[in-house]
């Protein structure tokens, strides 16, 4: 009998990471089947989803509100769609804010759906004591980061260090003058990458301030031209938040191109999140950049229990990577250290040398990311650690 694996993933980059799991669980067992929410990535895999993830993609607390009576009838629909589905098991993926009041919701009305949740909340960086409620609404969690376990693991929750999956795409895919020929880039200039968020309050907040940066790199760099990958679902707001910008550009869909744009790019300047570890992966020297609005800013100010804001730099534990965040997220600073770096380019690789020592802590021993996440999943499907579940109302 086929399995029945929900899966919510609630932003570009949880859409990335479900995809693989869904390829890596495929390989495994031909017999599953997926439902639930998910993005672009996934729906490429003839995966059908509810609804548009970019209706719940939102990050901050007040950026959330005005948002708050779509975010609430989603969470309600998806809730539903569990207790008329009775999936054998649910798969969460990132997006804590939807994902654990989903859960919650489920415990409230006693739905025995066995769960597992990918990423960690970032009990860490806020408020370690999160830890022992999120513990109570899920049955496991997978971990990408090896020193997350120990947090939930002391409440009595199931944890397993997988590894993230972006260390296993480190190579370059297809033709890269070709992909210069497709995107009408010069052969011979200054490549800039810019990634202003998978967000739209990202794109309002950060456009305006990554243009200024790249208007006053051309005036230093007269051959500059600007490559801006985005995903398909922000793609048009995309275009049209860059549409006056004189500097030469493009914007790139699709995630093989994507990666392209980071091999082929001297330097980057993205939005803080789950792309510096990509941008390390393809060697692309970067520096990040994130703000919020004036309140969410003094909000994080007051609550976040992290030294850095960067992946690279946690795990490194100090600032590998140039991060400019909340009021350091201004165009004279971003400008000057990025001109820097790409004019020093020793030193920019000195800088990817180091972050690259950080993926040797992300990937498990004696296998693969996505592989490991897929046998914790067929583990808890197959093997009676939780009790089959009765699709029957």
């Amino acid at each position: 009998m086929s399995k029945l694996i929900y899966i919510i993933a609630g932003e570009p980059s949880g859409d990335i990471l479900a995809s693989r799991l869904m390829q890596a669980l495929r390989r495994r067992d031909s017999g599953i089947d997926f439902t639930g929410v998910g993005g672009e990535t996934m729906l490429a895999t003839g995966f059908r989803s509810l609804f548009p993830i970019k209706e719940i993609s939102v990050m901050g607390f007040w950026e959330v509100v005005p948002r708050l009576p779509i975010i609430l009838k989603r969470m309600k629909q998806v809730v539903a769609d569990l207790r008329a589905q009775q999936p054998d098991i649910l798969i969460t993926v990132d997006s804590w804010g939807f994902v654990g009041a989903v859960l919650k919701k489920m415990q409230k009305r006693k739905m025995k759906i066995p769960t597992v949740h990918y990423v960690a909340p970032q009990v860490w960086a806020w408020k370690k004591s999160r830890a022992s409620k999120a513990a109570k609404l899920m049955d496991r969690l997978m971990t990408l980061w090896p020193y997350e376990p120990p947090y939930f693991e002391k409440y009595g929750l199931r944890c397993d260090f997988v590894g993230h999956p972006v260390v296993e795409n480190e190579q370059p895919k297809g033709d890269p003058a070709r992909f210069r020929s497709q995107h009408r880039i010069p052969e011979k200039c200054t490549l800039l990458c810019v990634l202003p968020g998978s967000r739209f309050s990202e794109i309002k907040r950060l456009v305006p301030v990554f243009k200024e940066v790249v208007t006053r790199l051309q005036a230093q760099l007269p051959d500059l031209f600007v490559a801006i990958p985005t995903v398909e679902a922000i793609a048009v707001e995309v275009e049209q938040a860059f549409a006056d910008m004189s500097t030469p550009h493009c914007v790139v869909r699709g995630q093989n191109a994507r990666y392209h744009t980071f091999h082929a790019c001297r330097f980057a300047i993205a939005a803080s999140g789950t792309v510096t570890l990509e941008l390390t992966a393809c060697g692309a020297p970067h520096l990040i950049a994130y703000r919020f609005s004036i309140l969410t800013n003094r909000l994080v100010k007051c609550f976040a229990t992290t030294k850095y804001a960067n992946l690279i730099n946690i795990l490194a534990d100090r600032e590998v990577i140039p991060e400019f965040v909340l009021d350091r997220c201004r165009e004279d600073l971003i400008y000057t250290k990025a001109l820097e770096l790409m004019q020093n380019m020793g030193k920019a690789q000195e800088q990817m040398a180091q972050a690259k020592e950080c993926f040797v802590s992300l990937k498990p021993e004696g296998t693969m990311p996505s592989e490991k996440a897929a046998s914790v999943v067929l583990e808890m499907v197959g093997c009676g650690n939780l009790p089959p579940k009765n699709r029957s109302i």
